[in-house]
C-alpha cells in the first residue's frame, strides 16, 4: 500500500472560494497505483506554510508519497517549487523533466512550469500543475514509474536493470 498525501495550493481554495478539482482528479488517480489517500489539505501559497505541510507529511506521518497541486508558475505567489526544494534532501529531476516533455506535445505553455521533484527522507513529494488537465496529463506520466521507484525508496525493492 502506498501511503499517499495531496496538498492543494490556493489562496480562493484555502478561503472556500474555489472547489478543488485537482486534489480529486490526484485522488482518483491514485487508486491505478493502489495509493490510499492519508493526509489531504488545501492551503494558501504561502512559502512557509508550504514547507511546514511538507515537513509534517515526511517528517510525522512518513507517507511514501506528497502530490502538491498548483502554485508551479511564474506568478509571485507561486511558491510550491521553493518550499519543495528548501525541504528536499534529493532532487529527482527526470520526473519533472517527463512531466514538462508530454505537457509540451499539448501546450508550449509547459515550459513555464517551475515544478519539481524530489526525496525527503523516505517520501518522494512530486508538483503538479494547478489545473484538473495538467494533472491529469503529469500524472498520466509518472504513474507507471511511481511503484517501482517507491518501492526502491522505501528499501523494499531490489535492482532496476533488466536483463
Amino acid at each position: 500500500m502506498i501511503k499517499v498525501g495531496v496538498i492543494t495550493l490556493s489562496d480562493k481554495g484555502s478561503r472556500g472560494e474555489r472547489e478543488d478539482k485537482s486534489g480529486q482528479v490526484i485522488k482518483e488517480m491514485m487508486a491505478q497505483i493502489g495509493g490510499e489517500l492519508a493526509y489531504y489539505r488545501v492551503i494558501a501559497d504561502d512559502l512557509e506554510l508550504i514547507k511546514e505541510q511538507l515537513l509534517y507529511c515526511c517528517d510525522d506521518l512518513k507517507l511514501n508519497l506528497v502530490l502538491t497541486t498548483g502554485g508551479t508558475g511564474f506568478s509571485p505567489r507561486d511558491n510550491t517549487p521553493d518550499a519543495t526544494l528548501a525541504v528536499i534532501d534529493k532532487e529527482a529531476p527526470g520526473i519533472a523533466e517527463a512531466m514538462r516533455l508530454e505537457s509540451l506535445r499539448i501546450t508550449p505553455k509547459a515550459m513555464l512550469s517551475r515544478a519539481v521533484a524530489g526525496i525527503r527522507k523516505s517520501t518522494l513529494i512530486i508538483n503538479l500543475p494547478g489545473s484538473p488537465k495538467g494533472v491529469r496529463e503529469c500524472l498520466a506520466v509518472v504513474l507507471p514509474a511511481l511503484p517501482h521507484g517507491l518501492e526502491i525508496l522505501s528499501g523494499a525493492g531490489g535492482e532496476c536493470g533488466q536483463d
